[in-house]
Protein backbone atom coordinates (compact mmCIF):
# COMPACT_ATOMS: atom_id res chain seq x y z
CA UNK A 1 0.00 0.00 0.00
CA UNK A 2 1.55 3.36 -1.11
CA UNK A 3 0.07 6.56 0.89
CA UNK A 4 0.27 10.28 -0.57
CA UNK A 5 -0.26 13.74 1.19
CA UNK A 6 -0.58 16.79 -0.08
CA UNK A 7 -2.02 20.23 1.50
CA UNK A 8 -2.68 23.46 0.15
CA UNK A 9 -4.01 26.94 1.39
CA UNK A 10 -7.35 28.69 -0.37
CA UNK A 11 -8.72 31.88 0.23
CA UNK A 12 -12.14 30.66 1.41
CA UNK A 13 -13.71 30.45 4.76
CA UNK A 14 -13.18 26.62 5.68
CA UNK A 15 -17.01 26.08 5.51
CA UNK A 16 -16.90 27.59 1.76
CA UNK A 17 -14.14 24.96 1.13
CA UNK A 18 -15.76 21.98 3.08
CA UNK A 19 -18.97 22.57 1.27
CA UNK A 20 -17.75 22.19 -1.56
CA UNK A 21 -15.73 19.02 -1.38
CA UNK A 22 -18.78 16.99 -0.18
CA UNK A 23 -20.23 18.18 -3.91
CA UNK A 24 -18.35 15.05 -5.58
CA UNK A 25 -20.36 14.96 -9.07
CA UNK A 26 -17.93 18.37 -9.54
CA UNK A 27 -14.66 16.61 -8.91
CA UNK A 28 -14.00 15.88 -12.94
CA UNK A 29 -13.86 19.59 -13.08
CA UNK A 30 -10.62 19.91 -11.19
CA UNK A 31 -9.15 16.05 -11.19
CA UNK A 32 -7.32 14.75 -13.62
CA UNK A 33 -7.82 11.24 -15.10
CA UNK A 34 -11.70 11.49 -13.51
CA UNK A 35 -14.26 11.46 -16.25
CA UNK A 36 -17.57 10.87 -13.74
CA UNK A 37 -18.99 10.58 -10.64
CA UNK A 38 -22.72 9.85 -10.17
CA UNK A 39 -23.74 10.29 -6.71
CA UNK A 40 -25.71 6.36 -5.41
CA UNK A 41 -27.15 8.10 -2.58
CA UNK A 42 -25.48 10.12 0.63
CA UNK A 43 -23.01 8.12 1.50
CA UNK A 44 -22.13 6.03 -1.69
CA UNK A 45 -20.53 7.09 -5.09
CA UNK A 46 -19.89 5.54 -8.55
CA UNK A 47 -16.30 6.11 -10.09
CA UNK A 48 -15.58 6.08 -13.91
CA UNK A 49 -11.61 7.15 -14.35
CA UNK A 50 -9.36 7.26 -17.27
CA UNK A 51 -5.71 7.53 -16.47
CA UNK A 52 -2.66 6.98 -19.22
CA UNK A 53 -5.48 5.76 -21.10
CA UNK A 54 -6.75 2.96 -19.04
CA UNK A 55 -10.21 3.19 -18.19
CA UNK A 56 -11.45 2.15 -14.97
CA UNK A 57 -14.95 1.91 -12.39
CA UNK A 58 -15.78 1.26 -9.46
CA UNK A 59 -17.59 2.20 -6.06
CA UNK A 60 -16.49 3.97 -3.15
CA UNK A 61 -18.38 4.30 0.58
CA UNK A 62 -18.08 7.55 2.59
CA UNK A 63 -16.67 6.01 5.91
CA UNK A 64 -16.61 9.46 7.85
CA UNK A 65 -17.77 12.55 7.72
CA UNK A 66 -17.66 15.82 10.07
CA UNK A 67 -19.00 18.84 8.83
CA UNK A 68 -16.10 22.20 8.34
CA UNK A 69 -13.45 19.06 10.15
CA UNK A 70 -13.44 15.90 7.60
CA UNK A 71 -14.45 13.77 4.72
CA UNK A 72 -12.95 9.74 4.75
CA UNK A 73 -13.89 7.04 2.00
CA UNK A 74 -12.49 4.29 0.78
CA UNK A 75 -13.31 2.26 -2.51
CA UNK A 76 -15.75 -0.99 -1.84
CA UNK A 77 -14.64 -2.99 -5.12
CA UNK A 78 -12.49 -2.54 -8.35
CA UNK A 79 -9.16 -0.52 -7.42
CA UNK A 80 -8.11 -0.32 -3.65
CA UNK A 81 -8.10 3.20 -2.38
CA UNK A 82 -8.73 5.12 0.19
CA UNK A 83 -8.17 8.90 1.45
CA UNK A 84 -9.40 10.99 3.92
CA UNK A 85 -9.24 14.99 3.01
CA UNK A 86 -9.36 17.33 6.65
CA UNK A 87 -10.11 20.85 6.60
CA UNK A 88 -8.39 24.04 8.96
CA UNK A 89 -9.38 26.89 9.95
CA UNK A 90 -6.63 29.35 9.36
CA UNK A 91 -8.83 32.46 9.62
CA UNK A 92 -12.40 33.89 8.33
CA UNK A 93 -11.12 33.87 5.39
CA UNK A 94 -8.67 31.19 4.46
CA UNK A 95 -8.72 27.51 4.93
CA UNK A 96 -5.67 24.96 5.17
CA UNK A 97 -6.82 21.35 3.33
CA UNK A 98 -4.74 18.11 3.77
CA UNK A 99 -5.32 15.05 1.72
CA UNK A 100 -3.98 11.85 2.39
CA UNK A 101 -4.15 9.01 -0.16
CA UNK A 102 -3.74 5.56 0.68
CA UNK A 103 -3.62 3.00 -2.72
CA UNK A 104 -2.58 -0.14 -3.54
CA UNK A 105 -1.17 -0.06 -7.58
CA UNK A 106 -2.50 -3.01 -9.30
CA UNK A 107 -1.60 -2.51 -12.93
CA UNK A 108 1.44 -2.10 -14.48
CA UNK A 109 0.87 1.51 -15.62
CA UNK A 110 -0.23 2.21 -11.79
CA UNK A 111 3.18 0.47 -10.10
CA UNK A 112 5.11 2.16 -12.81
CA UNK A 113 3.40 5.48 -11.96
CA UNK A 114 3.67 5.20 -8.16
CA UNK A 115 7.57 4.48 -8.69
CA UNK A 116 8.00 7.35 -10.86
CA UNK A 117 5.92 9.77 -8.41
CA UNK A 118 2.69 10.20 -11.24
CA UNK A 119 0.41 9.82 -8.36
CA UNK A 120 1.73 12.33 -6.33
CA UNK A 121 2.51 14.60 -8.85
CA UNK A 122 -1.35 14.31 -9.90
CA UNK A 123 -2.41 14.90 -6.34
CA UNK A 124 -0.85 17.91 -6.61
CA UNK A 125 -2.00 19.50 -9.63
CA UNK A 126 -5.53 18.17 -8.10
CA UNK A 127 -5.52 20.60 -5.16
CA UNK A 128 -4.67 23.81 -6.94
CA UNK A 129 -6.66 23.38 -9.64
CA UNK A 130 -9.45 22.65 -6.83
CA UNK A 131 -7.84 26.33 -5.13
CA UNK A 132 -8.13 27.68 -8.40
CA UNK A 133 -11.94 26.36 -8.74
CA UNK A 134 -13.03 27.58 -5.69
CA UNK A 135 -11.86 30.73 -5.78
CA UNK A 136 -12.29 31.92 -8.89
CA UNK A 137 -16.20 30.90 -7.18
CA UNK A 138 -16.28 32.26 -4.24
CA UNK A 139 -18.48 29.99 -3.03
CA UNK A 140 -19.54 26.49 -2.86
CA UNK A 141 -22.03 24.83 -6.10
CA UNK A 142 -23.61 22.96 -2.98
CA UNK A 143 -23.33 21.49 0.39
CA UNK A 144 -24.30 18.51 2.60
CA UNK A 145 -24.08 19.52 5.70
CA UNK A 146 -24.74 15.45 7.01
CA UNK A 147 -22.24 13.29 9.43
CA UNK A 148 -21.21 9.72 8.88
CA UNK A 149 -19.76 7.96 12.08
CA UNK A 150 -16.81 6.15 11.57
CA UNK A 151 -16.68 2.59 11.84
CA UNK A 152 -16.63 1.19 15.49
CA UNK A 153 -13.03 1.23 16.44
CA UNK A 154 -11.39 -1.22 19.67
CA UNK A 155 -12.13 0.99 23.02
CA UNK A 156 -10.27 1.67 25.59
CA UNK A 157 -11.95 -0.99 27.25
CA UNK A 158 -10.80 -3.65 24.81
CA UNK A 159 -7.33 -2.45 25.09
CA UNK A 160 -7.22 -2.77 29.18
CA UNK A 161 -8.71 -6.25 28.57
CA UNK A 162 -6.01 -7.40 26.25
CA UNK A 163 -3.32 -6.29 28.89
CA UNK A 164 -4.72 -7.75 31.69
CA UNK A 165 -4.85 -10.99 29.46
CA UNK A 166 -0.84 -10.57 28.45
CA UNK A 167 -0.51 -9.95 32.00
CA UNK A 168 -1.47 -13.61 32.65
CA UNK A 169 -4.66 -11.38 34.24
CA UNK A 170 -8.28 -10.74 34.10
CA UNK A 171 -9.98 -7.34 33.95
CA UNK A 172 -13.71 -6.96 34.08
CA UNK A 173 -15.18 -3.13 33.33
CA UNK A 174 -17.29 -1.52 36.23
CA UNK A 175 -21.14 -1.59 35.35
CA UNK A 176 -23.01 1.65 35.94
CA UNK A 177 -25.12 0.38 38.53
CA UNK A 178 -22.52 -0.66 40.85
CA UNK A 179 -18.98 0.23 40.25
CA UNK A 180 -17.77 -2.73 42.11
CA UNK A 181 -19.41 -4.94 40.17
CA UNK A 182 -17.98 -7.39 37.66
CA UNK A 183 -19.28 -8.22 34.18
CA UNK A 184 -20.07 -10.98 32.17
CA UNK A 185 -22.81 -11.97 34.13
CA UNK A 186 -20.99 -12.18 37.81
CA UNK A 187 -23.36 -10.40 40.43
CA UNK A 188 -22.35 -7.46 41.97
CA UNK A 189 -21.39 -7.94 46.41
CA UNK A 190 -24.00 -7.64 48.18
CA UNK A 191 -24.39 -4.45 50.12
CA UNK A 192 -24.44 -5.79 53.79
CA UNK A 193 -21.93 -6.50 56.69
CA UNK A 194 -18.59 -7.14 55.09
CA UNK A 195 -17.24 -10.35 54.38
CA UNK A 196 -13.98 -12.67 55.56
CA UNK A 197 -12.31 -12.80 52.13
CA UNK A 198 -10.86 -16.11 53.72
CA UNK A 199 -13.97 -17.91 55.03
CA UNK A 200 -16.66 -16.10 52.95
CA UNK A 201 -18.92 -15.57 56.02
CA UNK A 202 -20.04 -12.64 57.64
CA UNK A 203 -18.21 -10.20 59.64
CA UNK A 204 -19.49 -9.39 62.99
CA UNK A 205 -20.13 -6.09 64.51
CA UNK A 206 -18.19 -5.24 67.67
CA UNK A 207 -21.62 -4.55 69.18
CA UNK A 208 -23.24 -7.78 67.92
CA UNK A 209 -19.92 -9.42 69.34
CA UNK A 210 -20.41 -8.08 72.88
CA UNK A 211 -24.07 -9.09 73.11
CA UNK A 212 -23.28 -12.78 71.80
CA UNK A 213 -20.94 -13.01 74.84
CA UNK A 214 -23.78 -11.53 77.30
CA UNK A 215 -25.94 -14.11 75.79
CA UNK A 216 -23.88 -17.14 76.23
CA UNK A 217 -23.89 -17.45 72.58
CA UNK A 218 -20.61 -18.15 70.00
CA UNK A 219 -19.24 -14.41 68.93
CA UNK A 220 -19.66 -15.18 65.11
CA UNK A 221 -21.44 -17.46 62.45
CA UNK A 222 -21.09 -21.73 63.46
CA UNK A 223 -18.86 -23.15 60.90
Amino acid sequence: MSTIERSIDVHVPVRTAYDQWTQFETFPQFMEGVEDIRQIDDVHTHWRTNIAGVHREFDAEITEQRPDERVAWKSTDGEEQAGVVTFHRLDDENTRIMLQLDFHPSGAVEKAGDALGVVSHRVKGDLERFKTFIEERGSSTGAWRGEVDAPPQRGDAAAQANEASSAGGYWTPRTEEDPNAMAHGVPPMPSGPASDPLSSRSAMSTEDAQRAFDEGRPAGPLP
